[in-house]
């Protein structure tokens, strides 16, 4: 701080650090006003918070009110400002605004000659979008104009009375407010010259805010560091304000599941304005900063807070503390005099990014090292999971295909049949067949080779014939399951393992499941759920499509969730982490089914495979199935130009034409897209697959079959939807409910 006052980067400032439910550390540094006469700085100095004020005074009113069920987060604004919804805004609900997911552009014109509150609600209100509402990250002014207007419109009370009201007041914040009276001045810290040349002292800087009277949703508010003290601690601690949930729900990312930049209601977590977490505090704190030179961070991991505020635009608005911020949280980080709980959540927060969706955008975990699978897990063991010996050898069913091999490539048959103790009895193929080459709906049983082993067919069409006899448990001791997932909940192999899990109960047997990674990772949950009361082969149960979790995992839940109860043992994985995707895990990719080629086609698996149910080809009879889509009744142009306008985030479409050799509209040429993959961790791909229906419905309605999407999305309310014209990125913003409580089910299954 005083090396930044003395190269003239600031006037002066003010630092508060909160740790423990304390104030450890308050200073004032350098000068509160330079010009036009010099006074010192004074740890009570009262500052223009300027967009500070969008989380401490508008987000937390908007939340307040959320609490109340008096606003709903997924609502669309024009719900409760029906002006809003002139030019294509109709659809931007509460949540983009709070999170700069809206569209709309960065502020509205403030060198017009425009002035007064009513003028700005009527620009607000006409402002046309930048971007498609949910399409990207982009800041604006007018998003918390707008809710500041919102508040407003709902309490029938100005958001400076409601604020103070409902904030201020309960938290004894008696130096905060919109407008502050003459007797505050002397404690003011001016900010810069107006352009009529008289220094701004208690009128906010902000131009827009200053021309609609002082009182607006994203700027305009004045404190002081205590007062942001009392406010922080009620983020970290409180109840007074808001409930722990509330709060929760602000400072956790609420932007939409295909973005790259990290943001809560109303508060930063990982975006470009970040800086002030500095390098050390972990990503899962949040904060938010101020133009003229203000900061909050609060950090609940170490249980902290950083507050910084300086007037840095005083006074010819050239001062700078984009560095200043990062270098003050760096040096708070290390000094913490942290237990050695704290340090190891502190250490933990670091590496996984605070929450899964963090991990995985920023890749905290990937790296080249290899993982080692449960069968190597288990091999190194010595089979100790299998509990027999030369005397009394287990009998083992074996649940595997071509993708049950060890790290050095043999295969986990060959590796029980010569295990010390283990007696490899049968051997159980699930669809596509023991070699995972087989795209029939009948598939017979055999005998392996190798081992001698009699191999049963658990794939057929009928529900008796995708599970195992009684005759063939009956001869069996332990059932162990090793087959590589996709991570999908209608690739087929899921249910087979439920079915599994369930027979080893009914037939009182061990059920052993060696653990394999989730190949398009385990930290992204995306989809829609499954409705209850629609379980079958193609959807065990009320999973996303997408659901983050590995066949330990989800038989760990499927044992627990469905009451199955079944004597059930998971060998887990070393070394795999939630956000690793397969290529960082340094195994060989063997394709788990005879469409499923490599690890772009996984990607977009949860997409295109949940569309593939309508009239539509997803490049099966190719050789880049799911990277596809087409039909005869398609023009690839324009579906391409569509798609791409609808910038939806991780994706390109290309325009293009190809004959499938097989399947849907074998031997007919199709007009559609080849989708590109630009940035897997940004591409929600159950969106895109909804986004690429509800573009054949809006272009092709005669011809395209809507109807079949319902097989594989199992979300009839989601299917009604899509058949109304709703847009996507609505339907999807109606997912988060259940995605939140399938989320809660699923943590208590995780394995890693």
């Amino acid at each position: 701080m005083e090396e930044a006052v003395d190269k003239g980067d600031i006037p002066g400032g003010v630092v508060l650090i909160g740790h423990d439910g304390k104030v450890v550390y308050r200073k004032a540094f350098g000068s509160r006003s330079l010009e036009p006469t010099k006074e010192p700085m004074t740890a009570e100095t009262i500052f223009d918070l300027a967009s500070l004020t969008k989380c401490i005074a508008t987000a937390t009113s908007v939340m307040k009110l959320i609490q109340d069920g008096r606003v709903r987060l997924n609502d669309p604004v024009a719900a409760y400002l029906p002006e809003f919804a002139q030019n294509g805004k109709e659809d931007i609900t509460v949540r983009e605004l709070l999170t700069h997911y809206s569209g709309l552009p960065p502020d509205i014109d403030s060198k017009g000659a425009w002035q007064g509150r009513d003028a700005a609600f009527r620009m607000v209100m006409e402002t046309k979008l930048a971007n498609p509402p949910g399409s990207r990250f982009l800041y604006s002014d007018i998003n918390f104009e707008t809710l500041g207007f919102l508040v407003e419109k709902v309490t029938g009370e100005s958001l400076d009375a409601f604020a103070a009201a409902n904030i201020y007041a309960p938290l004894g914040m008696n130096d905060t407010r919109f407008l502050p009276p003459a007797s505050w001045l002397p404690r003011i810290a001016p900010t810069q010259y107006d352009e009529h040349g008289k220094m701004l002292r208690g009128v906010v800087h902000d131009p827009t805010a200053r021309r609609m009277g002082g009182v607006a949703g994203h700027a305009g508010l004045f404190s002081t560091a205590d007062d942001l003290a009392k406010f922080a601690e009620e983020m970290l601690h409180g109840g007074k304000v808001l409930s722990r949930m509330s709060i929760e729900k602000m400072t956790t990312p609420q932007q939409p599941a295909n973005a790259a930049s990290l943001r809560g209601l109303g508060w930063d977590i990982d975006s470009p304005f970040a800086s002030n977490r500095g390098d050390l505090l972990p990503v899962g704190s949040y904060g938010h900063t101020g133009f003229t030179g203000t900061s909050l961070w609060i950090d609940p991991v170490t249980d902290t807070y950083i507050i910084l505020l300086t007037n840095a635009v005083h006074p010819n608005g050239k001062g700078s503390v984009v560095s200043l911020r990062s270098r003050v949280a760096t040096a708070v980080a290390p000094s913490l005099a942290l237990t050695a709980t704290e340090q190891n959540k502190l250490r933990l927060a670091r590496i996984t990014g605070y929450n899964e969706s963090l991990m995985a955008a920023h890749r905290l975990s990937a790296r080249n090292g290899e993982v080692k699978l449960g069968i190597d897990v288990l091999e190194a063991d010595g089979f100790r999971e299998l509990h027999g010996d030369a005397t009394h050898p287990v009998r083992v069913g074996l649940v595997t295909n071509q993708t049950g091999v060890d790290l050095v490539g043999h295969r986990t048959a060959d590796v029980l049949a010569h295990a010390p103790g283990v007696k490899l009895v049968a051997i159980f193929s699930p669809e596509h067949g023991i070699q995972g080459k087989l795209d029939t709906t009948e598939i017979g049983n055999s005998k392996d080779a190798a081992t001698g082993a009699e191999i049963y067919s658990v794939y057929g069409n009928s529900d008796e014939k995708r599970r195992p006899s009684a005759a063939a448990m009956d001869g069996l001791d332990a059932i162990v399951y090793d087959i590589q997932d996709v991570g999908v909940r209608f690739f087929t192999y899921e249910s087979t393992l439920g079915y599994f899990v369930e027979a080893a109960a009914k037939a009182g047997k061990e059920m052993i499941v060696l653990d394999r990674p989730n190949p398009i990772n385990g930290a992204y949950v995306q989809g829609p759920v499954a409705d209850a009361g629609r379980e079958s082969f193609v959807s065990y149960w009320q999973t996303p499509v997408r659901h983050g979790m590995t066949v330990g995992e989800l038989a760990k839940m499927f044992n627990a969730e469905r009451h199955i109860d079944a004597k059930l043992t998971v060998v887990p994985m070393q070394g795999w982490m939630r956000g690793d995707w397969f290529d960082s895990t340094g195994q060989m990719w063997i394709d788990p089914s005879p469409n499923m080629r490599s690890m772009n086609e996984a990607a977009l698996y949860p997409g295109i495979g949940m569309i593939e149910t309508t009239n539509i080809s997803v490049g099966r009879g190719t050789d880049t199935p799911f990277e596809l889509v087409g039909a005869p009744w398609i023009d690839a142009m324009s579906l391409a130009l569509y798609l791409n306008a609808r910038d939806i985030a991780g994706v390109r479409f290309i325009p293009t034409s190809f004959t499938p050799s097989s399947a849907m509209y074998m031997n007919q040429l199709c007009g559609g897209v080849n989708i590109v993959v630009t940035d897997r961790n940004a591409l929600d791909a159950p969106e895109m697959g909804l986004e690429i229906a509800a573009a054949l419905l809006k272009l092709y309605p005669a011809q395209y079959k809507v109807a079949g999407l319902d097989t594989l999305m199992v979300n009839k309310a989601s299917l009604d939807a899509v058949a109304r014209r709703e847009d996507p990125r609505r339907i999807t913003e109606q997912w988060q409910d259940e995605l939140d409580r399938f989320t809660a089910i699923r943590s208590k299954y995780l394995l890693y």
